[in-house]
């Protein structure tokens, strides 16, 4: 350890020499409306007069395929505003307009999360607008829509380590296509975002477009492939002339949701018959308030909560002796949630470390569990970033009511960088459980240097401890590294968090060598070798793993990856996988797989994968298939397959996991999500049906449907069967 934070300061104080390149932001004018002008008609037109009022944000520049060179699409952004909402006018060129691809229409869909978190788009030519409202160069909203003026928003926090793409603000877009391309419109009332009183002046600003045709990704700012990108929020430009903003009423939204609705389940054999069913008719009223209490801080209360209209789980199939890790679904937990981000998401593996997790929050292993209401303080004060969040859980499934409380402050330092504390408290008649931690994140150039301390407490023996983390990350487009350090105590307990392993020193470290052939059609050839290793606390070896991998990305968009991986792995005790018993021991590991995908922005995207593991003395097999099609705006759907084959002393078994998805939507405003799930390892089958009609800007009609079959003898017999409706009315006073 003394060892690799020697190393960690002298690249701190050597950065640099391996810092991007000299950082002079390019800047664009908003212009505020005249007093006597209309203000422009969201109609994906940019034609009206007061358009020529604004300077275009222009010479964007390749981030791919060739660094720096001038875009081979011009594209155009214009900024005005009046005393209510900020318009922004998209005008994007094409050289060859009829290759334009825009098979999205459903809201939320034109861009997403990376598989290693940062933004990316979703198969279309699209753009989207980054607006860092306190140009902290840590945070930023993002806009993004594509030519059919789908709509997309997100939250970036710290420098792109959380994309937050189920955040839904309140705004409008409209695009067209033209005869040289396609244009947007987009028209953000200022209540949908926060910033400093008065506007502050000048706000961090950016633009990046992708064309499908080229695959060709350009950006207005930070457009460099080292330490810069969309998500280096410190790395946009600046957006000027943004004074006077005057505060918006009394700056109160009420959003009460009413609901109604049945459900289906079998009844309890000492209650009646055997086999028998019941109806339980199911109604409710709530609301949820949101208040600024001063020029961005929000205050979210939310009152007799519900979540009907979230989606269910995707089915996962466990072949490790760790918890498998749900992602938050639930609208209240995820805005803002980046702000409460505490610990270390890991790549391609459950999060090693979280001091908080919201779905620790009002779900339980027996169901859910309802919610009396909770509160939510976040924004910003002077150079603090801020959150603090309190909700009760009713008592059910036996547990005790509870209270859940969050404390959260982040301190700028320097450009991108933050020092924060967080706490949390989980509190009931019968037990409590409190944890505190300091964690920092500091920037110099494409180097990115991480840590954090935390303790935990609990009431009665054990639960005591604490955990550390240190790592940095540098990211350049001919090399990359990673090295990181994360220790957790054996008693270390963070009943409002997740934590994958207690009781390990865990040592990984990858390092990236990337080139950029001229032949084939290729575009990148990633190599990467990483490894880790991991002991007890008292040194006592677990796990080491080592191997290169190898990623192949083609111009047109496909991708292959293949890695094969060797080491050793001691197991204490045994545990089970499915019904099969793994007894201790100490095996040797050997992993090799492949990814392969086709480009999304084609109408038809394929995808497989695979991995072969010796291990435990025999061998665990995953193979997957995937087919998403989509053959116009309207309508999209994804089928996939996994199959896993385990091969153990203990015993084996056969899971296969069966997906369809379907969507469908009539405009931007209404659309229809299914969502149909086999497991073979618990012999059900599962549906759900969502759709969603926006009926004015924030409000909504929801209608869901639910259903489980299968039991271990028959598949096809009830388990139960619910359908709601929901209707929710958004006032803005």
């Amino acid at each position: 350890m003394r060892v690799l934070i020697s190393n960690l300061v002298i690249l701190v104080g050597a950065s640099g020499v391996v810092a991007a390149q000299a950082y002079e932001p390019p800047a664009v004018a908003a212009v505020r409306l005249p007093a006597e002008a209309d203000p422009p008609v969201i109609d994906g037109r940019p034609d009206e007069e007061v358009w020529s009022l604004a300077a275009a944000a222009s010479g964007f520049r390749q981030r791919e395929p060739v660094v720096g060179a001038p875009a081979t699409d011009e594209t155009e952004v214009r900024v005005l505003f009046d005393d209510r909402v900020l318009y922004i006018a998209i005008v994007a060129r094409s050289v060859e307009p009829d290759a334009v691809v825009g098979r999205i229409l459903r809201r939320d869909r034109v861009m997403r999360r990376a598989p290693g978190g940062l933004p990316e788009f979703a198969g279309d030519d699209a753009v989207a607008i980054l607006l860092d409202t306190f140009h902290d160069g840590r945070n930023a909203f993002v806009f993004a829509t594509n030519p059919n003026g789908a709509a997309f928003d997100g939250l970036l926090t710290d420098e792109g380590r959380e994309f937050n793409t189920d955040w839904r603000g309140v705004w409008e877009v409209a695009a067209q296509r033209t005869a040289d391309g396609w244009t947007a419109e987009l028209a953000i009332p200022f209540r949908t975002l926060r910033f400093p009183e008065g506007g502050g002046g000048t706000w961090g600003f950016n633009a990046y477009r992708v064309v499908q045709r080229t695959r060709e990704e350009t950006l207005w700012s930070g457009w460099s492939r080292d330490g810069e990108g969309f998500h280096r929020v410190s790395r946009a430009g600046r957006l000027t002339g943004l004074a006077r903003l005057p505060p918006g009423g009394l700056s109160l939204e009420v959003k009460p949701y009413l609901l109604g609705g049945a459900t289906r389940e079998p009844v309890d054999p000492s209650v009646g018959p055997p086999g028998g069913y019941g109806t339980t008719p199911r109604t409710a009223a709530g609301a949820d308030l949101k208040y600024q209490v001063r020029p961005g801080l929000n205050l979210d209360v939310t009152i007799n909560t519900d979540f009907a209209q979230v989606e269910v789980d995707d089915e996962q199939v466990n072949l490790t002796r760790f918890d498998l890790f749900y992602p938050e679904k639930r609208e209240f937990f995820l805005e803002n949630a980046g702000v409460f981000e505490f610990g270390v998401r890991g790549y391609y593996e459950p999060p090693p470390f979280l001091l908080f997790f919201s779905r620790r929050i009002g779900l339980s292993d027996a169901g859910e569990v309802p919610l009396m209401g909770g509160g939510r303080l976040t924004g910003r004060v002077g150079r603090q970033t801020v959150g603090f969040l309190n909700a009760v859980a009713d008592a059910a499934h036996g547990l005790p009511r509870e209270n859940f409380a969050v404390a959260r402050v982040q301190r700028d330092v320097g450009r991108g960088g933050y020092l924060g504390f967080m706490a949390t408290d989980r509190r009931s008649s019968a037990s409590w459980n409190t944890t505190a931690g300091t964690d920092f994140s500091l920037w110099r150039g494409g180097l990115n240097v991480q840590g954090l301390y935390a303790r935990t407490a609990t009431l009665g023996e054990g639960g005591n401890d604490g955990a550390y983390r240190l790592a940095a990350d540098y990211t350049a487009d001919r090399y990359g590294f990673l090295l990181q350090h994360l220790a957790v105590g054996p008693e270390a307990n963070a009943a409002m968090g997740f934590i994958t392993r207690t009781d390990i020193r865990r040592s990984n470290a990858w390092a990236r060598s990337s080139f950029r052939p001229q032949f084939l059609g290729l575009r990148r050839i990633d190599l990467l070798l990483s490894g880790n290793y991991v002991t007890r606390t008292d040194g006592r070896f677990q796990d080491g793993v080592l191997g290169p991998f190898m990623t192949v990305t083609w111009d047109s968009g496909e991708t292959l990856t293949a890695w094969a991986q060797q080491g050793r792995t001691h197991l204490d005790h045994e545990f089970r996988l499915s019904d099969v018993v793994v007894e201790p021991g100490q095996f040797q590991t050997r992993n090799m797989g492949w990814a392969v995908g086709t480009s999304p922005g084609r109408a038809v995207v394929l995808g497989s994968r695979g991995s072969l593991r010796r291990t435990y003395g025999g061998r665990i097999a995953s193979i997957s298939g995937s087919v998403t099609a989509s053959p116009g705006q309207h309508l999209s759907g994804t089928m996939s397959f996994t199959r896993n084959s385990v091969r153990l002393p203990g015993g084996d078994f056969t899971a296969d996991i069966g997906a369809l998805r379907l969507s469908y939507a009539l405009s931007t405003n209404l659309f229809a999500d299914a969502l149909f799930q086999y497991n073979s390892l618990h012999n059900q089958v599962s549906a759900n049906l969502r759709i969603n009609f926006i009926h004015r800007p924030g409000s909504d009609l929801f209608l869901v449907i639910n259903e489980r079959r299968g039991t271990h003898l028959d598949l096809w017999e009830p388990l139960d069967r619910g359908a709601v409706v929901k209707v929710t009315y958004l006032v803005r006073l």
